[in-house]
């Protein structure tokens, strides 16, 4: 049998990262430029039932049964297994690999839970829904950052642009003009879950400000799901800099990520902000044109970025 491969796109979140976690909009795009790739091949010298794992990405190399019962690797090989009601599997080689930064604020871990379960599924003769990708990865995404919105697993399954709100239906969002983004990473990891659960208990002891800030930035992804549909790119760079300030109200910047948004924006991006977890990771910023994108790069690298990509999310087509 021939081997079986499926990948899944990076994602950045453009407005509403946090507050969508307490049911404000968030808007998020596919990183095409990188993605996690699994590839599945029988194993037939090898013991029944025999699954061997390799995610050199993340130093793994493992047998499936012994891995911890909650690894996310584990996790979704299982709820594949369940949804496709199959007790044991064949024996396979499975091979993760991925070419999207891990803690970055890039959806490493949802691309890489898309493209096992994906795969995995089509590997098994019975390739899953995208709804029940979706679903799963959402779960393994409980396992890597505790209380997830859904946003990452749902960029990465279906590799399109989204105005997101948590628990209601997806809406695909309608791109009037090519939007030109270059990413910056800090070098520094951000660690989701624990940025996430600091915000928990701050809103905890302060509801009413911490939702006033939610309310401000729902408004701001509101405003731009507009901007975005009629291609007013000036607009979508002023509100990603004014989601950035209520960012760094909510605690979540950090000093590298503000000197990488404020060079970018001193280097003439229409606006830029952090984008993801926080406290690390990448900042995005919003470019006229590939060569004003090109020239902002260079500006970042100077002032500390380890590494940029310039990614483009194309119009919708009519």
């Amino acid at each position: 049998m021939p081997a079986i491969s499926a990948s899944a796109p990076g994602k950045i979140i453009l407005f509403g990262e946090h507050a969508v976690v307490y049911s404000r909009p968030a808007i998020a795009v596919p990183v095409l430029q990188v993605k996690a790739k699994t590839t599945i091949v029988a194993d037939p010298l090898a013991p029944p039932h025999s699954v061997l794992i390799d995610a050199p990405v993340i130093g793994l190399s493992s047998s499936l049964k012994d891995l911890d019962p909650d690894h996310p690797i584990r996790f979704v090989i299982q709820q594949v297994m369940q949804a496709l009601d199959i007790v044991e599997l064949p024996s396979v080689r499975i091979r993760l690999t991925s070419t999207i930064p891990l803690a970055a604020g890039l959806g490493s871990s949802s691309a890489s839970s898309v493209s096992l379960a994906r795969a995995l599924s089509t590997f098994l003769g019975h390739p899953l829904s995208d709804e029940s990708i979706n679903r799963i990865a959402f779960e393994s995404e409980k396992i890597h950052h505790g209380h997830p919105s859904g946003i990452d697993n749902t960029v990465t399954t279906y590799a399109r642009p989204i105005f997101f709100i948590k628990n209601q239906p997806i809406e695909w969002l309608e791109v009037g003009l090519p939007m030109i983004f270059v990413i910056s990473d800090t070098g520094q990891s951000s660690h989701t879950v624990s940025v996430v659960a600091d915000v928990r208990r701050n809103w905890t002891a302060a509801p009413e400000k911490y939702e006033a800030w939610f309310d401000d930035i729902g408004q701001y992804a509101f405003q731009a799901k507009q901007a975005v549909k009629t291609g007013q790119l000036d607009e979508i760079g002023r509100l990603m800099t004014r989601n950035h300030e209520l960012l760094q109200e909510l605690d979540v910047s950090s000093p590298e990520l503000d000197q990488l948004v404020e060079t970018a924006i001193c280097a003439g991006a229409l606006g830029a902000k952090l984008s993801g977890g926080g406290r690390g990771g990448n900042s995005i910023a919003l470019a006229q044109s590939i060569d004003q994108a090109q020239v902002i790069a260079e500006s970042l690298k100077s002032a500390g970025a380890v590494s940029t990509l310039i990614t483009t999310v194309p119009m919708s087509e009519r």
